[in-house]
């Protein structure tokens, strides 16, 4: 978007210019340029490296390293071009490179900043001043990294990806820099993309709130298994989808069929897929890839249809749901009752 300036009742639209055409490097320039002012695209920040690359096996560098208020590591990567390349990625290999990076080391690479900029400051006072801390606290410092990338413009597929990563809990920052000219001046207009100001805080909330959510079913995904057993066969250590298919599978090798076990089990509107056929492992695939809807699971994987895991019964072949939920131990006490002439038996490993 375009500055304007107001000139006698008039809007002029003032001459929008990139670094590339003004060839301004990125680090000759904007980095030399930004490492003494970081706050206007890095609020709070102390920069302490520059050109960083403390790691073994990588030749690869931080633009910029800093630290903030809270004693967060701060990676700042510039980019002069239109669409910020592949920062991002190369922000996150930086980010996991640096988050093991102590309060000493710390220090040791800022007098080295400081030396190398003629800076006349003690590295370790200047740093607990930053901080506000008395003495060094390990325990606190580097807890979290945050991610600045700061570029002319960015692509979709940058945006996309940050807002994603966000979403899981990283701290990534978008920030844009317009260049513009006037009468032989350079303006430097920078605004925030990524988080949006206006809705930060909303983001922030979100974010924490699908954190919850995650960690929630994370920990609340029952990952019991049990003993089973059938018509005299047992299987021990179970899980839900192989308890129910060792149970469906015994009572078909009994004698009864699909659709009694269909009654007997509340709450599974699809129990069987039923193909024409006594088809093949290869067919049985095949069949069940036609609906197909394209998700994230292909949708034989939705069903037992390994080797020895379908049901060939006149003429047809009927294929076994694996999506047992929350209703499992209910279905598989609905069998029990309904087939006790083959004393079902299912109880927890131990």
């Amino acid at each position: 978007m375009p500055i304007y300036r107001i000139d006698n009742k008039r809007v002029i639209p003032i001459e929008r210019t990139t670094f590339a055409q003004l060839d301004m490097r990125e680090r000759d320039d904007l980095q030399a340029l930004l490492k003494s002012q970081i706050d206007v695209i890095s609020p709070d920040t102390l920069i302490v490296a520059e050109e960083f690359g403390e790691w073994e096996g990588s030749r690869r560098r931080i633009d910029l390293l800093g630290i903030d208020k809270d004693a967060n590591l701060v990676v700042i990567e510039l980019k002069r071009t239109e669409d910020g390349g592949h920062m991002e990625l190369q922000a996150i290999r930086y980010a996991a490179m640096i988050s093991s990076l102590t309060f000493d080391k710390m220090v040791t690479h800022y007098e080295r900043y400081l030396s190398n900029n003629g800076i006349g400051q003690e590295a370790k006072s200047s740093l607990l001043e930053f901080l506000g801390w008395d003495e060094p606290d390990e325990e606190q410092f580097g807890q979290e990294v945050r991610v600045t990338l700061a570029s002319a413009d960015f692509s979709k597929e940058l945006t996309t990806a940050v807002m994603w990563l966000n979403d899981f809990g990283l701290d990534i920052r978008c920030i844009r820099m317009d260049l513009y000219t006037h009468n032989g001046e350079m303006f430097l207009d920078i605004q925030t993309v990524i988080p949006i100001p206006e809705v930060a805080d909303y983001q922030v909330r979100i974010r924490e709130k699908k954190q919850k959510e995650r960690e929630s079913r994370k920990y609340t995904h029952d990952l019991t298994k049990y003993d089973v057993r059938i018509a005299g066969e047992s299987f021990p250590a179970q899980n839900k989808r192989w308890m129910m298919f060792r149970l469906i599978s015994g009572v078909l090798a009994n004698g009864h069929t699909p659709e009694k076990i269909t009654k007997a089990v509340p709450g599974q509107r699809r129990l069987f897929q039923i193909l024409e056929g006594e088809l093949s492992t290869e067919q049985v695939y095949q069949a069940l890839m036609e609906g197909d809807p394209g998700g994230k699971v292909p949708r034989a994987r939705r069903f037992f249809s390994g080797d020895d895991e379908f049901f060939p019964i006149e003429g047809k072949t009927y294929v076994l749901t694996n999506q047992w939920g929350s209703g499992t131990l209910e279905a598989a006490e609905s069998l029990k009752k309904t087939f006790p002439d083959l004393k079902i038996e299912f109880k927890p490993s131990g």
